[in-house]
């Protein structure tokens, strides 16, 4: 398709949009008393709609039914979460018995690593790309230390290479080959936060299997955004938060994913709780644990059902698109934020350098060069809702869900005003 930076090419293209209809499913904040252009899902999504209706009726069974809400409501609270698992398994690649639902993400990344970093005297390293999400650094750190391990000799990083802003997937699997043995982890996030680079998954996952590693996946900006395969694919494990472009609220519950071979193991070590236990013997207040044969068997504690109601509403949404549909229009609206950036650079006096490579799901990371965070600023004042990492980096998650063609136009010429009003 050729690209027009014209108002009249981008309302034809959402003319055109099988998905348009959806953008008025969701609550946009106003700026100047219009609703502005939002990039920012790769951080918070948006409000649907459907969200409240969610929550009202579970506050009504509450009011209504108080503690017997959790057999007699319509949704009865105790098997809520599991409402989840099917629709997540379709947006995931997974088995619904291999998906749940709980805690927040490092959280459960915590409690999915008691299970999947067995550390011996000789294959303790854990591998985890360069810089990843501070969170993950923090998590990855402190369990080697709790297990008694020096960070600085037992977490290995890849690195990008001299020059580059991405990672090449030759370097990833040449490490992992080297560290053989001595490899007890694979941990990464499958899309990078910083420049929006998806790795390649499944290769990833084959090499590091074939080192004899376990391999888990950080998918906080994958789920909802790329295509993901993860049983077909062999992962052990993976963990995501729900609030970016699964649009369940700020801060709410994590999803996990456990392979179909580790489930209904008593002799795999876990941390256990009573939402983990079988139901069936669960109110017989049995002394010990039986586990539930899915990845149910990873919770602890009864789910937080007001947190889990937004995430439900969120997913009736996927259910209805269905992830194909929103790769097609995330690949054609990302092009065309890249054929406006690329139009307004050869207009106004900066360079721009996206440092996003062409492996992506819908985030264009930015360089701003010759530009300071007052343009950020501007944009900000005018508008547009987006994120700055320094030292002058912009990142633009332009969702499909709920962004528009005509948003890619009217950032173009805002930012080119931003930079001309210099």
């Amino acid at each position: 398709m050729e690209f027009k930076n014209t108002l009249a090419f981008a309302q034809n293209l959402d003319q055109q949009d099988g998905l348009k209809h959806y953008r008025e499913q969701f609550h946009f904040p106003k700026v100047n008393g219009k609703e502005v252009i939002y990039f920012t899902g790769n951080s918070l999504g948006l409000q649907p709609k459907l969200a409240k209706n969610y929550v009202d009726e579970i506050m009504a069974d509450w009011a209504q039914l108080a503690v017997e809400g959790h057999f007699y409501a319509e949704k009865p609270w105790w098997d809520y979460h599991e409402r989840l698992a099917e629709p997540l398994g379709r947006v995931v690649g997974a088995r619904p018995e291999e998906v749940s639902v709980m805690n927040t993400l490092t959280v459960n990344l915590h409690l999915l690593m008691v299970s999947f970093y067995r550390p011996t005297a000789t294959r303790f390293k854990i591998l985890c790309e360069e810089k990843a999400f501070p969170s993950d650094q923090y998590m990855l750190q402190s369990q080697l230390r709790f297990h008694g391990l020096d960070p600085d000799e037992a977490l290995v990083t890849v690195n990008k290479r001299k020059g580059e802003h991405f990672w090449r997937t030759e370097d990833i699997l040449e490490k992992i080959e080297a560290l053989g043995d001595e490899l007890a982890l694979v941990l990464m996030g499958g899309v990078n936060y910083y420049n929006g680079q998806v790795l390649e998954m499944a290769p990833i996952t084959q090499a590091a299997k074939k080192a004899g590693a376990f391999v888990g996946w950080d998918l906080a900006h994958a789920v909802g955004n790329v295509s993901l395969q993860l049983h077909e694919w062999d992962v052990d494990f993976a963990a995501w938060c729900s609030y970016k472009y699964m649009n369940s609220g700020p801060g709410n519950a994590s999803g996990i994913f456990v392979h179909e071979r580790h489930l209904d193991r008593e002799d795999i070590p876990r941390f256990e709780g009573w939402w983990g236990t079988k139901k069936e013997t669960r109110f017989l207040m049995k002394p010990y644990f039986e586990p539930i044969a899915t990845a149910d068997a990873w919770q602890l504690s009864n789910p937080p059902i007001l947190s889990l109601a937004p995430y439900l509403a969120s997913l009736q949404l996927f259910e209805e698109v269905g992830m194909a549909a929103l790769i097609q229009k995330r690949d054609l609206i990302t092009a065309y934020l890249e054929f406006i950036l690329t139009e307004v650079d050869k207009e106004v006096d900066s360079t721009f350098e996206i440092i996003t490579p062409e492996d992506r799901g819908c985030q264009l990371s930015v360089f701003l060069h010759g530009e300071g965070r007052s343009l950020f600023e501007f944009l900000m004042k005018n508008g547009v809702i987006t994120d700055w990492r320094e030292p002058n980096v912009i990142r633009l998650a332009p969702a499909p869900f709920y962004c528009s063609f005509e948003d890619m136009y009217r950032f173009g010429q805002l930012l080119k005003k931003g930079i001309q009003s210099k």
